[in-house]
């Protein structure tokens, strides 16, 4: 198994500086890492320096979604134009907790009716959700045609756990992809999670796991 394939490196600490971003994606660009999940401003250098032969994806509204759509939508399209292919989105947390699902719906619709023919990932924070509140969620995604539901950001207390995958497996039925984030470490976990049902990884430990 290949493990670089199904890894989107994460470089998303407040704290990382540009030496930091350019060292890893040349070592992603080495150890045929699938993706670099970035903030949205760093999209623009990591297309440059990986000259395009990376997939960038930039993270929404990260970690918690508490913006508005509007503003979503804007850093999702400016994102796209500087170079980015795919898209994490953070849903509205506090807003599903707060049982405004209509809010959410028209949050998904709005972000995924614009964004059409680009790989979009919403991470609904599987930590902070009822396995009811997941699964209505996990409808609302793919009622949108969202290509991929990721569990967690990594901070929350806790990341994507093998019941999640499960869940979101069984009840996806096979309409949309998991990406399974948060608190990966080993490769032990990584091929657990694979062989459960996950099509992609979200991690910043990629280089030892790999």
């Amino acid at each position: 198994m290949d493990l670089a394939k199904y890894i989107d490196h994460s470089i998303l600490k407040p704290n990382h500086t540009f030496k930091d971003l350019e060292e890893q994606v040349v070592k992603c660009l080495e150890k045929g890492v699938y993706a670099v999940c970035v903030n949205s401003f760093w999209v623009k250098e990591v297309a440059r320096i990986s000259e395009r032969k990376l997939i960038v994806c930039s993270v929404i509204s990260f970690p918690f979604g508490a913006e508005g759509k509007e503003k979503k939508l804007y850093t999702a399209l400016k994102a796209l134009e500087d170079g980015a292919s795919e898209l994490d989105i953070v849903i509205n947390i506090s807003a599903l907790k707060s049982g405004l699902w209509d809010y959410v719906k028209e949050e998904v619709n709005t972000i995924t009716r614009n964004t059409q023919g680009f790989t979009r990932k919403f991470i609904i924070e599987t930590a902070y959700l009822t396995d009811e509140e997941k699964i209505r969620v996990l409808e609302i995604l793919i009622d949108a045609g969202v290509e991929f539901v990721k569990t967690s950001t990594g901070y929350a207390p806790r990341g994507a756990t093998e019941e999640d995958i499960i869940l979101l497996k069984r009840a996806g039925k096979g309409r949309i992809k998991i990406k399974a984030a948060g608190g990966i470490r080993t490769k032990e976990q990584a091929i657990e999670f694979i062989n459960l049902g996950a099509q992609r990884l979200g991690t910043s430990a990629t280089f030892e796991i790999i």
